[in-house]
């Protein structure tokens, strides 16, 4: 099989961003943007994988550097090369020499700010240039408004000539409606050599790629256009705010037609947004205003009401999340029921069929089958078992403010309303607490704990009060 190579241009600064962050590391459909282009290409085990990078390199580099492991692409090795000056595309392609002296084989060009490319037509890219033989194959499309793009020359015999950018169009090629998608597949024997002859006689004074068309025509070299059969709308690109939200609406509504042919109910699919790695089993109902990301997997029969945040977590069968709810990097099993105004922080774990209600936050926990915490509760590094009742205003003091302490709750505890819970301390198997409790030391089980002081009625007081008051208001 002949090596196949993917080069990704992000040298650009993206002006009309108008931003700090360099362009392709702002995020589209849950990721940035060179997220969606590096999976793309990986679909296809390419022997290396090479990032032009330039404005703000250092930080592309700590961005890249993280995506071995990244979902979709575990293992996947990418390098960096910077292009300083940008002096455009061929001398960004040239940039990738070092890396590539050495190989043979296929290389591919790919945009970091080209979220949409769909695997199978960089797939048939790819075979229409290996099957014909060609030094080089463009991607083309055919577009109603082609304005803005570089346009595909043909001869009378529709062969390939060249690509002319728009300035430097004639009125007559401005007319013709392929287009240049501006990813291309080339074959490395000769390609870096060849690079060296572009000149830059055109209105930007830049190394334009779609010259080495012509020079690899005047070397007897075979050149080819591929025209898309699929959705031109896969090769925009993202130059602004404006169109960085247009290109969310598209992922976002491709994502969720792809659900709701699933077997998904989506109450309103313009509000909901549904990353790319979530899955959903059939028959879950999604309310407007929902956020699934990351790698969330949701179970059958679930409910998920509006305004809820789902991070990097697990939901299984028949689980009810109710409204404004936001959930993270944890585990619902089963039955279990959430909210309204419930926050499950990372690395928790909510048992089956069980119940937290209004306000109530879960972090680092475990909370056992059938146990229920209805309303302002805080429970923080505690391992709760099954069938507790935790009573309203119930908080573990967790923090000495130097540790975190844990909090263990056995099977059957009832803690009354009000209560401090001050780890590290436990409670016995069907334990009580009282109302209003400070516990601080380990309850036995079947025991009741009560920490709190005695009360004390002193007869009179108000009504002696109420008197003083009245006569220091008549002098």
């Amino acid at each position: 099989m002949t090596p196949l190579h993917i080069v990704i241009l992000a040298a650009g600064k993206g002006t009309r961003m108008k931003s700090e962050l360099p362009k392709v590391l702002h995020h589209v459909g849950g990721e940035p943007m060179i997220g969606h282009v590096l999976k793309t290409g990986a679909a296809f085990e390419p022997a290396s994988t090479t990032v032009v990078v330039g404005h703000m390199a250092e930080k592309m580099r700590a961005t890249l550097d993280k995506w071995p492991g990244a979902p979709g692409t575990p293992g996947m090795k990418v390098e960096t090369v910077v292009q300083e000056p940008q002096l455009g595309t061929a001398h960004a392609l040239l940039q990738a020499e070092p890396v590539l002296r050495d190989a043979t084989g296929t290389v591919v060009l790919l945009y970091g700010d080209v979220p949409l490319l769909e695997r199978e037509t960089l797939r048939r890219l790819i075979d229409h240039h290996r099957s014909t033989g060609a030094a080089l194959t463009a991607l083309s499309a055919s577009v109603d408004r082609p304005k803005g793009y570089g346009r595909i020359v043909r001869d009378s015999a529709r062969s390939f000539v060249r690509i002319v950018e728009e300035r430097d169009a004639t009125d007559e090629e401005r007319a013709i409606t392929e287009i240049n998608a501006g990813v291309y597949a080339f074959e490395l024997d000769g390609l870096f050599d060849s690079l060296r002859l572009i000149a830059t006689g055109n209105s930007q004074a830049e190394y334009y790629l779609p010259d080495l068309v012509a020079i690899y025509r005047k070397q007897g070299r075979r050149v080819e256009a591929h025209e898309i059969t699929g959705d031109p709308l896969q090769l925009l690109g993202v130059n602004s705010r404006e169109e960085l939200a247009r290109m969310n609406a598209i992922l976002r509504d491709k994502r969720n037609q792809a659900i709701m042919a699933s077997g998904v109910t989506l109450i309103d699919p313009a509000t909901t947004w549904i990353g790319a790695d979530v899955t959903i089993g059939q028959d879950t109902v999604v309310h407007p205003n929902t956020y699934l990301e990351g790698t969330t997997r949701i179970g059958a029969n679930c409910e998920i009401h509006a305004g809820t945040r789902i991070v990097d977590s697990t939901l299984a069968d028949n689980v009810i999340v109710q409204n404004y709810c936001v959930i993270r990097s944890s585990t619902v099993e089963s039955g279990a029921t959430l909210g309204p105004f419930v926050h499950i922080r990372p690395e928790s774990v909510v048992g089956e069929e069980a119940h937290l209600g209004n306000f109530v936050e879960l972090k680092k926990s475990k909370f056992g089958k059938g146990s229920k915490a209805g309303h302002l509760a805080y429970l923080g590094d505690a391992t709760i078992g099954a069938d507790v009742n935790i009573g309203a205003g119930v908080i573990t003091c967790n923090y000495d403010g130097v540790k975190k302490h844990p909090t263990i709750i056995e099977d059957g505890v009832f803690v009354g309303t009000d209560s401090q819970l001050v780890a590290p301390v436990t409670l016995g198997k069907g334990a009580y607490v009282a109302a209003g409790s400070s516990i601080t030391e380990n309850v036995p089980p079947g025991a009741l704990g009560i920490g709190r002081g005695r009360q004390v009625n002193k007869e009179g007081w108000a009504d002696a009060r109420k008197q003083k008051r009245e006569a220091a208001a008549k002098k």
